[in-house]
């Protein structure tokens, strides 16, 4: 397989900045949370509150947070607004953080 083009410097740079932008948004315990929760499909409110142990008014103010970043996506269904993951590439890397920090470690075999 043939290596990629070279990456240009002010294509890195946006890149970086674009990376940065997200992984602010990711810092917040809360928005983590609630993004490794919907990494598994979407969610209404109330489900999320119950699961999460958040609180509605901080739950709220995390998810609009994520909304106005572009990192989760919203549906309505009757009365519920349900959340989801907005995009592959953010789906991509909760999925990886979630495998390097939350994943069981498989038990070691004994010899």
């Amino acid at each position: 397989m043939a290596n990629p083009p070279p990456v240009s410097a002010h294509e890195m740079r946006k890149a970086a900045g674009n990376a940065t932008a997200a992984l602010r948004v990711l810092a917040n315990p809360d928005r983590l949370l609630l993004l490794c929760h919907l990494a598994h499909g979407e969610q209404c409110v109330s489900d999320l509150e119950a699961a999460l142990d958040i609180r509605q008014p901080t739950l709220s103010q995390q998810l609009g947070v994520l909304r106005r970043k572009g990192l989760v996506a919203t549906s309505k269904k009757g009365k519920y607004v349900y959340y989801s993951v907005a995009d592959a590439a953010s789906l991509e890397l909760i999925r990886t953080l979630y495998q390097l920090y939350c994943s069981v470690p498989a038990k070691k075999k004994r010899r």
